[in-house]
């Protein structure tokens, strides 16, 4: 850690020598870097006019950097948390500080305080949409005769699975990698449930564990939905 800390620093000083604030985060922060690890960097110069993203490699590392003013990582954190996936609040909030240690500090409290409060509740509607996409995925996957269709129909699944199940608890979302890091933070058993579902069928092709899994998470809100189902007919009413 020593020495990626010191390429950092460097790194900093020379591409960098106008940021402010840097923070280190991602997996090497979090103890859980493998050889494919990238460092994410989260960096702060007063002087943009926008923020921008670049990647390339340094010292052999691969390096994704994130860099702001003082009003553009508002902008972010606010679109971030509208969508539920606060990539950008949690890079900050569990970020080592390597540079600027005034204005990192504001930056993780602002950050943290956003992952505390959580996302915007779904509305009565959104639930009914969520609930309606969900069961009509489930339909797909159940009634599919073919393995290569079903395999990207389960992917699927599982993501508006895990959304469902997370935003009803007023939880934030993931993506990719990260479905299964959100479902553990808030509940390491639906997360170990919810993975050896999809690893059942996966492996065995045996689909009763996910559909099962799926009917009842949507049973608190009376199960699959087709019937008595309407998008827009009011507006037109």
């Amino acid at each position: 850690m020593e020495a990626i800390l010191k390429s950092v620093k460097t790194l900093i000083a020379e591409r960098y020598p106008r940021c402010e604030v840097a923070i280190l985060a991602g997996s090497f922060i979090r103890g859980e870097a493998t050889s494919h690890s990238d460092l994410d960097l989260f960096l702060m110069i007063p002087q943009l006019t926008s923020a921008y993203r670049e990647s390339f490699t340094y010292q052999g590392y691969p390096v994704e950097a994130f860099v702001h003013n003082w009003r553009s990582y508002q902008e972010y954190f606010e679109k971030d948390c509208l969508r539920a996936r606060p990539s950008l609040p949690q890079m900050v909030s569990e970020g080592r500080v390597i540079r600027g240690k005034q204005g990192a500090e504001k930056l993780k409290e602002e950050a943290t305080a956003l992952l505390e409060q959580g996302p915007l509740p779904w509305t009565d509607d959104e639930i009914k949409v969520k609930q309606y996409e969900l069961s009509d995925l489930l339909d797909d996957f159940e009634g599919s005769r073919k393995r290569n269709e079903a395999i990207f129909i389960a992917g699927e699944l599982a993501a508006r699975a895990h959304e469902f199940y997370l935003r009803t608890n007023r939880q934030w979302i993931g993506s990719g990698k990260w479905i299964f890091r959100a479902l553990w933070r808030y509940n390491p058993a639906v997360a170990e449930d919810f993975s050896k579902a999809f690893d059942c069928f996966y492996k065995e092709e045996n689909k009763q564990k996910v559909i099962q899994w799926i009917e009842a998470l949507l049973a608190p809100y009376g199960g699959r939905l087709f019937n008595g189902f309407s998008l827009g007919q009011s507006e037109n009413e």
